[in-house]
């Protein structure tokens, strides 16, 4: 059904890395959802106010923060769409990140408020809920209605790889919950009316089950404006299909980092013999950016590493450095390696790429006892090591 309603109204719907698709899904999905949290709010609240219950008007509102959502959802995806500019020349996509932000305290003020209200209702004793027939169907409708709205977000979230909608989805999964919660109330209560402390007791836990959420959507989607790592199997394949041109002898330093879901950078060191030809090497490079950046729809920056292929001290030396880094620890990589001759003295440089999880004091020491494994194998040599901290192995 989803399939045919993206068909239906998105003319090249399968091109979701195209910013102007990517945008009717997020338009198509905020109307839906104004159209369906429309119709619960209305009928809640009529209902809510009816029997007097706060549970079901604290759902009602429930449903107004969520057409509010889908307001500020519609207005994110319309904004992130925007061209790069002289201000913001990575363009405008994390503002997608913004929007599920607001979302995200608009919950957590709703769920504060309902707390408070069904607080007061409790220590005031208030017994004047009365429910009847209309309010279980308005309540069973409502949760089939949130249910198909949730998996409705899912789909198209899945399809254009957006948080703002996972962040909808759970929502809209979390008020299933919620308002089957108040439909058990409900029907308890009206079969035993001197059980009046239901209403305000589960409205106070559905408060914190709202809240709670609210917290961690706040975390989700304040993340990717941070800054967060990039998916390890994403750096494995890049490196894999660098090194799967002839002519590249190794890949080190792989950074990526997004400015929006379709807006992804990387950069990149490629080691190439340093005795081949200057302009051929570079028009190898530029032939790998190209295909880097088609393939993952990104823009691809290669830094070219020339590696002195000829050098017996070097062919010696690189066995010895990666025997005794893996003795020290299997994870630890290193690269850049260059000898610069003196008259007194020979400098060996390189970098090594450490766990994320190592602190300066542990870099130090490693450095410290590298240096002497180093200087045993060679008295002569000064060595110079850069530490490098790997924060690629998230997965």
């Amino acid at each position: 059904m989803l399939t045919f309603l993206r068909k239906l109204f998105i003319k090249d719907y399968k091109n979701v890395n195209n910013p102007e698709v990517r945008t009717k899904h997020g338009i198509m999905a905020a109307i839906g959802g104004v159209i369906s949290n429309l119709l619960l709010f209305s009928f809640k609240l009529l209902i809510g106010l009816i029997t007097a219950s706060i549970s079901i008007v604290g759902d009602a509102i429930n449903n107004l923060t969520d057409l509010f959502s889908c307001i500020v959802n519609l207005v994110g995806f319309k904004l992130a769409n925007k061209p790069a500019d002289n201000e913001h020349p990575y363009g405008h996509e994390r503002i997608e990140y913004i929007a599920g932000m607001i979302i995200s305290f608009v919950i957590i003020s709703v769920a504060v408020l309902l707390g408070y209200e069904s607080i007061l209702k409790l220590v005031n004793q208030e017994k004047n809920t009365e429910y009847n027939l209309w309010a279980f169907i308005i309540l069973g409708v409502s949760i089939i209605m949130k249910m198909l709205l949730g998996l409705y977000y899912y789909g198209i979230g899945k399809a254009i790889n957006s948080i703002t909608l996972q962040a909808s989805k759970q929502d809209s999964f979390n008020d299933c919950i919620s308002t089957g919660v108040v439909l058990i109330c409900a029907i308890i209560q009206y079969f035993y009316p001197e059980a009046w402390y239901l209403d305000p007791s589960m409205s106070i836990i559905v408060a914190i089950f709202i809240f709670v959420n609210g917290i961690k959507m706040i975390k989700d989607t304040a993340s990717p404006l941070i800054g967060i790592s990039p998916n390890s199997d994403l750096i494995k394949n890049i490196v894999k299909d660098v090194k799967s041109h002839k002519g590249i002898l190794g890949v080190h330093d792989v950074i990526c980092h997004s400015y929006g879901p379709t807006k992804l950078y990387i950069t990149l060191h490629a080691e190439v013999d340093g005795y081949e030809n200057m302009f051929i090497s570079h028009d190898l490079i530029d032939n790998i950016e190209t295909d880097i950046s088609k393939k993952y729809s990104a823009i691809c920056t290669i830094h070219m590493d020339p590696i002195d292929t000829k050098s017996e001290e070097i062919k010696n030396l690189r066995p010895f450095i990666s025997d005794t880094l893996f003795k020290f620890n299997p994870d630890i990589t290193f690269h850049d390696l260059r000898i610069v001759k003196g008259e007194t003295h020979t400098n060996v440089i390189f970098d090594i790429l450490v766990p994320s999880t190592y602190k300066d004091k542990d870099c130090i020491e490693l450095v410290k006892a590298l240096k002497k494994e180093i200087k045993l194998f060679n008295s002569k040599y000064n060595v110079v090591i850069n530490v490098d901290h790997d924060y690629s192995t998230k997965d």
